[in-house]
């Protein structure tokens, strides 16, 4: 057996299930974007030095499959116990909390780059996003996507941006968007 199976070769594939359709599909953009999320996070992590995020964005890279497998699957065909993500969510939310109980984390807007492994991260996030949206305008065309779906990947991209302060704050990096130097209200100090 191959992985070249020739039978997307005219623009087409499977969603889980056998439903044959466009690679430009909603929903196999949707699940696209979730594996880049995994491949972004699977970069980040690899470059990351700091054992407990590299250990937390493993198991949410493991979470990702049954995300992606959510988006993959074909809603008519789908056959067993269906995918549950909302356990996952409610530890992502334990895990914002847990961070942000770090002293300063929240201080100010970051802008990404002033740390190579946080910036890693920052690209994850933004993906992140995108997998978001992506998913929304699926369930916005009619398709049939699990909330949960949507309550995680939404969660997540706060956890990802959380996981970038964290970096900085353990390395000692200032990365804060705004300057405290200049006058006027907070949302005007970065220029």
């Amino acid at each position: 057996m191959s992985i070249a199976t020739k039978t997307g070769d005219a623009g087409s594939t499977a969603l889980a299930g056998g439903t044959r359709v466009s690679k430009a599909d909603d929903r196999v953009e949707a699940y696209g974007a979730v594996d880049e999320l995994n491949s972004s996070l699977g970069f980040a992590r690899s470059i990351c030095t700091d054992a407990e995020i590299a250990a937390w964005t493993e198991e949410i890279q493991k979470t990702l499959f049954r995300v992606g497998g959510s988006l993959a699957s074909d809603p008519e065909k789908r056959r067993g116990t269906p995918i549950t993500l909302i356990e996952d969510a409610t530890k992502l939310t334990e895990l914002v909390y847990k961070i942000e109980a770090t002293p300063s984390i929240l201080a100010d807007w970051s802008l990404p780059g002033a740390h190579r492994e946080s910036a890693a991260y920052e690209v994850a996030r933004t993906i992140c996003r995108r997998a978001e949206r992506a998913s929304v305008r699926l369930m916005e065309s009619g398709e049939e996507v699990d909330v949960d779906v949507l309550a995680y990947l939404n969660r997540l991209s706060d956890v990802i941006w959380l996981f970038g302060r964290l970096i900085e704050v353990r390395a000692g990096v200032d990365a804060r968007l705004r300057d405290d130097t200049k006058g006027g209200p907070n949302f005007s100090r970065a220029w």
